[in-house]
């Protein structure tokens, strides 16, 4: 097994760290989360000046038409440098590229020049408060009138959507059919009358993610993606880029990073030598090589003109027990100050591994609980029976 990289992709990877060594900037820090928004679009908007933005996206839209393994090379050289994570996510990863696949020329000309640049922020209307982790379950309905729908229901966890000028929603459009059919993808103007936004503040205390209630909302007929009532072929999608090769790739990069600071930390406060200590970084040094040859494994299939199958469920549960454990064992170096917040005195760095163990214990529920994972691995994988 060769995992070297070629000439070709080594020069692709001195090019993209090139470029962020020489234009990179890292605020201090940020007042507020509109502040943040605000630095995160004119950031987005210098990487997408030079197309280093959505590199997977084809040239004539703004992107390089990058390879899978040239995406991979930039997100682990984006991670890499600490440079902040792109403000306009939901609309390079997951809205752009479900345009591209599904929508009409039409559509295209409109939202996909605003995204790369983040003129326009995108968020992610699929996950409902009574569906659980069944995607397919959804209550909010658009119901047909003259030029398009009215659309109903609630959504939740759809992040920045206080911020977002258009969502990817979906809706039952025909109730008479099971589950998984009578659903149609929309494009929903979270300008439009009818809609209310509400902040849910995290264990972080931060409010990234939102509620979003729609009270007969008017939705176009020109902004259904794909055909109607074929919105959950459409949404797969969707969900394939949501976990694909950057998500896995830019995490293992960034977990390298902490258990490097890790070390620093520890070595700080004398713990190498510290048994405990020292055999708890060494699990996390031996889990993240573990999730690296679970990459290298996806990044070959790629390579190969394969898509992702139910293997990736194996990626998401090994980086799941990863982040966690890693956190766990960050808390644990910082000793007697575990227990306190940002702005205590004599803390290590600030309360940053604080709010990492705490953001942690999503991990095992964003993009798929671990449970679902599981099944998905004995179902698809192993072939075990249901029930």
């Amino acid at each position: 097994m060769d995992l070297s990289f070629t000439d070709d992709e080594r020069a692709f990877a001195e090019e993209i760290r090139g470029w962020l060594a020489a234009n990179l900037d890292l605020p201090p820090g940020f007042a507020s989360l509109d502040e943040e928004i605000e630095w995160g679009r004119r950031w987005q908007a210098k990487l997408a000046a030079e197309r280093w933005i959505g590199i997977h996206w084809p040239y004539e839209y703004g992107g390089r038409g990058a390879s899978p393994i040239q995406v991979a090379i930039y997100n682990m050289e984006y991670a890499r440098s600490r440079a902040l994570q792109p403000v306009n996510r939901v609309g390079i990863n997951l809205a752009g590229p479900t345009l591209l696949a599904h929508g009409t020329d039409e559509q295209k000309l409109r939202w996909l020049p605003t995204i790369l640049n983040a003129e326009e922020i995108w968020c992610q209307l699929f996950s409902e408060p009574d569906a659980g982790s069944d995607l397919a379950a959804l209550s909010t309905k658009a119901t047909p009138v003259e030029g398009g729908w009215v659309l109903s229901g609630q959504k939740v966890w759809s992040s920045y959507a206080q911020f977002a000028r258009w969502g990817i929603c979906l809706a039952r459009t025909n109730p008479e059919q099971p589950k998984h059919r009578g659903i149609s993808y929309l494009v929903i103007d979270m300008e439009a009358d009818g809609i209310e936004v509400r902040p849910l503040v995290q264990i972080t205390g931060e409010a990234e993610f939102n509620e979003v209630f729609f009270d007969e909302v008017f939705v176009p007929s020109e902004h259904l993606v794909g055909g109607l009532d074929q919105g959950w072929a459409v949404a797969n999608t969707t969900l394939a880029h949501e976990r694909g090769t950057a998500f896995p790739f830019k995490e293992q990069v960034v977990h390298e990073v902490y258990l490097d600071d890790l070390y620093a930390l520890a070595r700080r406060d004398g713990l190498l030598d510290d048994v405990e200590a020292s055999d708890g970084l060494a699990q996390s040094f031996v889990e993240l090589r573990v999730l690296r040859l679970h990459n290298w494994r996806t990044l070959s299939r790629l390579a190969r003109g394969e898509e992702p199958g139910p293997e990736s469920s194996w990626v998401k549960l090994a980086w799941t027990d990863m982040t966690q454990n890693l956190s766990a064992r960050a808390l644990e170096l910082c000793q007697d100050a575990s227990p306190l917040w940002r702005g205590a005195h004599d803390l290590p760095d600030d309360g940053r591994w604080q709010r990492q163990w705490l953001w942690s214990k999503a991990a095992s529920i964003a993009g798929g609980t671990s449970e679902v994972q599981k099944n998905i691995i004995a179902e698809r994988i192993l072939g075990l029976p249901r029930g």
